[in-house]
């Protein structure tokens, strides 16, 4: 009796040790499906539009090759990237983003009235968008002072300009976000991004956007999307 009495306790811990292995191995099933397996709907989403615009390599290549000129700074992306989620305030104050101009090409470009630079290039930026604005294409200039609308509504009255839209991030949380991605070193900042939202080349600081060669880089992001 002694002895079988000894086996039971040994028999015991090896069934306990059978259960503790097999709840340690689900725990670690699950918590390898909860960071592979299931990923929040919005990363998913952004993963699929970056995997779409990674796909246009290509492109843009070609986009940056008819950057010459005047507006040879543009640099083509590398890899092209999604910028749908890239949020501002559209004209009627109401928030926005890249993914609301859905199948017309845009050319962002960042300013501030505090900025010379881009004080001295929003008259072009301005005569590109009357020149090209329309089904296709739009000049999305966005302001990023600090504060109201005053000073850059003033700017924009005292300059003559027309044709922008007047698009607005007073919080600079635009600027953050392309700061966060290596897109903005200073300002102004222009992106120029085709109808799916893909960012096809970017450049910091100022260009001639009135000329000739503006127009035909605008053309081509025009045309590769046709």
């Amino acid at each position: 009796m002694s002895k079988q009495k000894q086996k039971f306790p040994a028999l015991r811990l090896v069934v306990l040790a059978v259960a503790a292995g097999a709840i340690a191995g689900a725990i670690a099933v699950y918590v390898k499906g909860g960071l592979d397996g299931n990923k929040p709907a919005t990363r998913i989403a952004v993963d699929a539009d970056n995997a779409v615009c990674e796909a246009k390599q290509e492109q843009a290549r070609a986009i940056g090759a008819a950057a010459t000129g005047h507006v040879a700074a543009m640099l083509a992306a590398d890899p092209p990237r999604s910028l749908k989620t890239l949020a501002f305030a559209g004209p009627d104050g109401e928030a926005m983003s890249v993914g609301d101009f859905s199948g017309r090409a845009i050319l962002i470009n960042l300013w501030a009235t505090w900025c010379t630079p881009c004080r001295e290039e929003m008259p072009a930026l301005d005569a590109l968008q009357s020149a090209k604005g329309g089904d296709d294409f739009e000049v999305v200039a966005v302001n990023v002072d600090r504060g109201d609308d005053e000073k850059p509504t003033a700017f924009l009255e005292e300059t003559g300009i027309e044709a922008l839209g007047y698009y607005r991030d007073s919080s600079m949380k635009i600027f953050n976000d392309l700061k966060s991605q290596g897109l903005a070193l200073g300002l102004p900042v222009t992106l120029l991004l085709d109808g799916e939202g893909c960012l096809m080349a970017h450049m910091n600081g100022p260009a001639e956007w009135a000329s000739p060669d503006a127009g035909r880089l605008i053309d081509a992001v025009v045309a590769n999307q046709k």
